[in-house]
């Protein structure tokens, strides 16, 4: 489980890198989903299954609309990705500075008791279930109601960046 929990904060500060280096909208959207669903991951390992579905699931949803709104207005012919030396150089200087803090961080913290926090999760029952699958029990219908919402904005999003004459949807 610690090998998992590391691997998870590893592949978490890659993809916060490949956020931060990334110019194009496509590609950071692509970092973002990544990222989201790495932290979801890490959530899922530490205990919290059905939290982590829930907001991967808002994660993916807030995303879509951001992502329908800067493709639309930032329509680039030729991305950089992570090919281009000055992507690759901002991706590098992001995870050195990444471990640079970690290890100042390291040095100055005088305990390492936080690294025995794990054998409090070693529980045989999931304490994000109970309260969170009672509070959708009666939400059902207003929770597919939102992303019928979150759906209808990414259309006006998209209508309204464009125009109705160059619109993404075709009206006529």
């Amino acid at each position: 489980m610690s090998l998992m929990v590391c691997v998870c904060l590893i592949m978490l500060v890659l993809g916060l890198a490949w956020v931060a280096s990334n110019s194009s909208p496509y590609f950071c959207a692509l970092a973002l989903v990544f990222t989201a669903g790495v932290a979801c991951g890490l959530l899922a390992v530490l205990g919290g299954s059905f939290f982590s579905l829930i907001l991967f699931l808002m994660y993916v949803g807030g995303m879509l609309v951001v992502f329908g709104y800067s493709a639309a207005l930032a329509a680039d012919p030729f991305p950089e990705f992570l090919g281009s030396f000055y992507v690759m150089g901002l991706m590098v200087f992001f995870i050195f500075l990444a471990v640079l803090i970690a290890s100042v961080v390291w040095k100055l913290s005088s305990s390492l008791s936080f690294l025995l926090m794990e054998s409090f999760s070693f529980n045989t029952t999931q304490n994000d279930t109970s309260g969170v699958s009672l509070m959708y029990l009666y939400g059902g219908a207003m929770l597919v109601s939102a992303g019928g919402v979150l759906l209808l904005g990414l259309f006006v999003v998209l209508l309204v960046t464009r125009g109705l004459n160059d619109a993404v949807l075709r009206l006529a």
